[in-house]
């Protein structure tokens, strides 16, 4: 008796093809940014995914920037050329979903200082110069230094071999399947920048804002995060702090909580540059604090006044009832930017238990230590 072949799982290696459902632009005008959110349908997927999860997308290369590469290198992208595991595409199709064709890899730029004099690059090429060299490549793509050298010549597969695998992106999930079954929500920045004389961009971003529709198909695969899960007793209070894209998982933990009838109180800090502008999701989070789902709500807009206030100012003014919170169990989360936010967040937090808890510097340390043992400090940055 023969059986039906079990259906392949979607994962990284084998993304499910979903389609858009709601694409909208959340900055207003008068902002510096631009930031959407985006509905994506997993139905027929199969796929599940927790509230603190992140989804995988495999995106596409910018088809101009494309054709600028393959005009610089004087082919027509019509080669045949094999990645490692000896598939075979044409050029063009090689570097529009397949490399990495912004940044330049070690390979490459060890290949243009054999090729050509760039006397600057080579020195920064010492491994002692590393620090010098991330200077030094910031805003420079690889197109850059095909440019910068026009009598160098590569064969496609050569120029290939010395690209990196485009890798696919994590964007934070910012639904509950309990509230949209079936459905995945992302909060995107979309990066655009100059330098150097041309337009830059974000691979994955612009190719979400510009270059999909209704009838692309998007390959998208779950990422799980275990270390960043809503508490199992719905009892449990949760603190959250998410300026900007960083609000995303708790978007997904309030629909979540919200879905299941969870007791516990939840407060969230959020920051951006204008609340004129920049205030995503403003109706949604007014909406669930009359509804009582959203306990305490506390915003940083830090362009709206002379005067900078980011949301670790808004943890240091409430510090007597964040204390509290702790005291009583909380889990302190915090999704966002990990160069500075993150850092001030975390010494505002010190700052807190130090003085509502009467410690020491060191005792303070040991506290937050302890919160991150018993994984009630738990981080999502990036």
């Amino acid at each position: 008796m023969s059986t039906l072949p079990l259906a392949v799982p979607y994962s990284r290696k084998n993304p499910f093809p979903a389609r858009l459902l709601v694409h909208t632009k959340l900055t207003a005008e008068g902002s510096e940014k631009e930031t959407r959110h985006y509905e994506f349908s997993l139905a027929g997927s199969g796929l599940q995914y927790e509230v603190g999860d992140s989804m995988g997308i495999h995106p596409r290369n910018n088809p101009q920037l494309v054709q600028d590469l393959l005009e610089a290198l004087h082919l027509s992208g019509e080669e045949k050329v094999k990645n490692k595991e000896g598939e075979t595409f044409s050029l063009r199709e090689a570097l529009m979903v397949h490399y990495e064709i912004t940044q330049p890899s070690k390979q490459f730029l060890q290949a243009m200082v054999e090729r050509s004099p760039a006397p600057e690059l080579r020195e920064f090429m010492q491994p002692e110069r590393k620090k010098e060299l991330d200077q030094y490549l910031w805003g420079l793509e690889i197109v850059d230094f095909l440019i910068e050298a026009p009598s160098v010549r590569f064969s496609p597969e050569e120029f290939v071999s010395k690209l990196r695998k485009l890798q696919p992106r994590l964007y934070s999930i910012a639904s509950s399947l309990r509230a949209f079954p079936e459905q995945v929500h992302l909060i995107v920045a979309i990066v655009r920048y100059e330098s150097h004389g041309r337009k830059r961009e974000g691979v994955a971003s612009t190719y979400l804002a510009d270059r999909i529709d209704g009838n692309t198909r998007i390959p998208m695969f779950v990422h799980v995060a275990k270390g960043f899960r809503l508490p199992e007793d719905p009892d449990t209070p949760i603190i959250m702090v998410g300026p900007g894209t960083g609000v995303a998982p708790f978007r997904a933990y309030l629909q979540e909580r919200k879905a299941i009838g969870a007791k516990g109180k939840n407060w969230l800090f959020f920051g951006e540059q204008r609340s004129g502008c920049d205030y995503f999701y403003r109706d949604e989070f007014e909406s669930l604090q009359r509804q009582g789902v959203l306990t305490r709500l506390h915003t940083a807009f830090s362009r709206d006044q002379a005067h900078k206030i980011y949301v670790q100012h808004r943890l240091l003014e409430n510090a007597r009832e964040l204390y509290a919170w702790l005291q009583e169990g909380a889990h302190f989360y915090v999704c966002g930017d990990a160069a500075r936010m993150a850092k001030d967040v975390d010494v505002a937090l010190q700052q807190i238990v130090g003085k509502e808890g009467g410690m020491s510097a060191e005792a303070a340390a040991g506290y937050i230590e302890t919160l991150r043992k018993e994984k009630r400090y738990k981080r999502d940055v990036y």
